[in-house]
């Protein structure tokens, strides 16, 4: 069976604009990327677990703050990889300035046999839906239709 993932579009009014918040994976993989790399705050959801409340707890993880709703379902997306995304909505202002995920340890260098940690998210950041669409991971780019839709802005 697939592994399925839960998370959550937040975006905010900017202007005569929406804006959308996406996070950038921390570790040294994904240090040197960036279009194509950020994500919206998700993960996996725990066998017996509700969606929703999977999608809020990784928010949390990954920003560390609470993420308040209401939320509305956005949809499910299958990953080229073969993972499902459920996603909700959400509307939110927060100071990326102040985001301070979860760390993770992994061997680094390779073979090197010395243990390291490293955020599970190393920056988050506002976009347009234009600049989201460049910056998000392409399986994730059907979400910011699917939120321009959902908010009349399509």
């Amino acid at each position: 069976m697939a592994k399925r993932s839960a998370g959550l579009l937040i975006h905010r009014r900017g202007g005569n604009s929406i804006q959308v918040l996406l996070v950038h994976p921390g570790g040294p993989f994904w240090a040197k990327k960036d279009d194509g790399a950020w994500s919206i705050p998700k993960g996996l959801v725990d066998e017996g677990e509700d969606e929703l409340a999977a999608a809020r707890r990784e928010a949390e993880e990954e920003l560390g703050i609470k993420v308040e709703g209401p939320f509305a379902r956005l949809g499910d997306y299958r990953q080229p990889g073969g993972k499902l995304v459920m996603a909700w909505s959400v509307e939110a202002d927060i100071d990326v300035a102040t985001v301070k995920s979860n760390i993770f340890t992994m061997e680094w260098p390779p073979r090197s046999g010395r243990m390291k940690e490293f955020p599970e998210v190393d920056r988050a950041g506002w976009f347009t839906l234009a600049e989201a669409e460049v910056k998000i991971l392409k399986g994730q780019r059907p979400m910011l239709t699917d939120l321009a839709g959902q908010l009349g802005a399509a």
